[in-house]
């Protein structure tokens, strides 16, 4: 009887969850209040998503694996870190999905990259935001509320062309 009852209970969880992602396999929308995760930095500082309210954010989940990731990461890089990485209002946090800190530096010194990635160890936080099965090369911006205002999923061109003007849009 537990068995069933358990098997019951897993199978509705599962429907509750399919229903409410969406076909890139994000279980966030637009507009939603962003959920409050831990940023786990490399030197060991751990912060909360909700100590950058007031502060445009975007959450970038990538992992050394992904070659889509490895391929916008260096666009990351130019067109986004370096032109607002002086700007106190806006914050950019790499979030490395299941790996060692080690590898994670290793990932960045190989691609160049001097914006922070953080660790997802368990990948609890890429789980906050989107299915288990659901691939990385994701960004998610966040306005100074707290609300997704912006989501990717991939690298298209077009696609983050309009995010880099949507974050110069929320910093001006």
């Amino acid at each position: 009887m537990k068995k069933t009852i358990l098997f019951f209970l897993t199978f509705v969880f599962s429907l509750v969850v399919k229903a409410q992602s969406d076909e890139r396999g994000y279980l966030v929308k637009v507009g939603d209040t962003a959920p409050d995760i831990e940023i786990r930095y490399l030197d060991g500082t751990v912060k909360k998503l909700s100590d950058f309210k007031g502060k445009v954010v975007m959450l970038q989940f990538t992992a050394s694996w992904c070659g889509v990731c490895r391929k916008e990461m260096p666009y990351i890089e130019k067109d986004i870190w370096l032109k607002h990485k002086s700007n106190s209002d806006f914050i950019l946090i790499g979030i490395d999905l299941k790996e060692s800190a080690e590898k994670t530096e290793k990932f960045a010194r190989d691609l160049k990259i001097t914006y922070p990635l953080t660790l997802d160890p368990e990948g609890d936080s890429f789980y906050t935001y989107a299915e288990k099965n659901a691939g990385v090369t994701r960004n998610i911006l966040i306005d100074r509320e707290g609300k997704i205002v912006y989501l990717t999923r991939l690298y298209d061109p077009r696609e983050f062309q309009e995010m880099v003007q949507f974050i110069d849009k929320l910093l001006r």
